[in-house]
């Protein structure tokens, strides 16, 4: 890779479902990186559909990318498995905020592991590329549970877009890049 794909980049990638932002954050980690983690913070289950999709995903990112499934710990996952790397992708955030959130994690706890999350893409030495969705576009949701991630979810896309140094916004499959 040439000289300025080498130095530390931190990247948000946001925007609503199905907008790119997944194939926007590959693609951008593939024409600059070699060495890749790919952090599936999604829990499958035994959910047959999402099976299908993870598989579907993988196959599209195919074998030169190293997967690790986290759930909950991905501030752990930038402090210990940077060694064999050059760039982290945590894909997503807000799969993440959902299991923090199943977990029966407080408000203040959660934005704790959000600040938490913040230090650990500081601190981390190689590059960091999050995904998250953009979930306050629309109507105020009708219960309090979807109230709570909405807000919950646009607090963390602040705090980690304030974080990295490049924010890219997704709609229509096209980015507007936001810093």
């Amino acid at each position: 890779m040439e000289g300025d794909n080498k130095r530390k980049q931190t990247l948000l990638v946001v925007g609503g479902c199905r907008s790119g932002k997944s194939r926007f954050a590959e693609q951008w980690i593939n024409e600059r990186f070699d060495r890749k983690i790919y952090v599936a913070t999604t829990v499958v289950g035994d959910d047959e559909e999402m099976k299908r999709r993870v598989k579907h995903h993988q196959n599209l990112r195919g074998a030169d990318w190293q997967t690790l499934e986290e759930p909950c710990d991905v501030d752990g996952i930038l402090q210990r498995n940077t060694l064999q790397t050059e760039v982290v992708l945590i894909d997503c955030l807000t799969l993440w905020l959902t299991n923090l959130l199943l977990k029966n994690l407080s408000d203040s706890l959660i934005l704790e592991k959000v600040a938490d999350l913040a230090a650990a893409i500081e601190a981390c030495p190689v590059s960091v590329v999050l995904v998250s969705n953009e979930v306050g576009l629309g109507i105020v949701p009708e219960s309090p549970l979807a109230r709570r991630f909405r807000d919950l979810a646009g607090w963390c896309n602040q705090q980690i877009g304030t974080q990295c140094e490049k924010v890219v916004f997704m709609a229509a499959g096209l980015p507007l890049y936001l810093k």
